[in-house]
């Protein structure tokens, strides 16, 4: 399921990867959203994992598979980070993938007078992350209600301006044409799910939702104030928790208001995809 080593930048990505995939398969399987046909099924250690894959008699899950693919070319070139949302008239549930591109800084061997990356993170350590960050999420899912029945999911990508062509959109996607705040309907709690790092990448997942639609939560994944506007901040900028004060999730500010209209956020998004006929 995983890279056997997660030693050198390509291990990474792949790794990445096959987290995004399984993580939106997972989401999506949980939260009913498509038949029993449109996964393959996988196992980490006991965790029954489904994973999405391409059913033709299922148009909504072919859709989700494009999705994904083009949040994998957008990776590869290290310009996005990515959230999902399903929503009404106003947001019910958000779903955000964060990645990080870090640059390993060559080390002097001075034995043997050689420049060598030494590595940092060993892949035990990794993959044992990686298989706590999907637990949890699923255990998520069990505890979330359902769903309303007129939902719509829609998958938004947002740039590292400093690094992303002006022009580049990923395949299946396109310029959003709304790039304004995204509002919650009701009294949202943030929940932090977990993160996975590399020597090349930082994957962080969080989920955002209404607290009457959530059973139970264990009070380590809850952040404190959690947002009732989320804005398109520019990902250039580093979250409060890692020292400076802007959050991805920031309060009550437009993307303007945050970051200046010279730095406007770039956003891409793919159609909508209405889900009235779900399983």
């Amino acid at each position: 399921l995983f890279p056997e080593s997660i030693a050198t930048e390509q291990q990474s990505l792949v790794l990445v990867k096959r987290l995004l995939a399984i993580s939106v398969s997972c989401v999506t399987y949980m939260r009913g959203l498509f038949p029993e046909s449109s996964y393959g099924t996988r196992y980490l250690d006991d965790l029954c994992l489904k994973i999405l894959r391409e059913d033709k008699s299922c148009l909504g899950s072919l859709q989700i598979v494009k999705w994904i693919q083009g949040c994998f070319d957008a990776l590869e070139k290290q310009y996005v980070s990515v959230f999902f949302t399903f929503f009404n008239r106003t947001v019910t549930e958000m779903y955000q993938f964060k990645f990080k591109y870090k640059k390993k800084v060559p080390q002097m061997d001075i034995s043997s007078n050689h420049r060598e990356f030494v590595t940092g993170l060993c892949s035990k350590d990794v993959k044992q992350a990686s298989r706590l960050l999907l637990r949890t999420l699923y255990l998520l899912m069990q505890d979330l209600g359902p769903l309303p029945n007129d939902i719509t999911l829609t998958m938004k990508l947002l740039y590292y301006n400093d690094v992303t062509p002006k022009d580049y959109q990923p395949p299946g996607f396109k310029e959003d044409g709304s790039p304004g705040d995204l509002l919650f309907g009701g009294d949202p709690i943030n929940l932090k799910v977990g993160s996975v790092s590399t020597d090349f990448h930082l994957m962080k997942v969080r989920v955002t939702t209404e607290k009457k639609r959530i059973r139970k939560a264990d009070s380590n994944l809850i952040q404190k104030n959690g947002p009732t506007e989320i804005s398109h901040q520019g990902l250039d900028c580093e979250e409060e928790e890692e020292g400076t004060k802007i959050n991805l999730l920031n309060l009550a500010f437009s993307q303007e208001e945050v970051i200046g209209p010279e730095k406007k956020r770039k956003v891409s998004e793919p159609e909508k995809l209405p889900l009235n006929g779900r399983k």
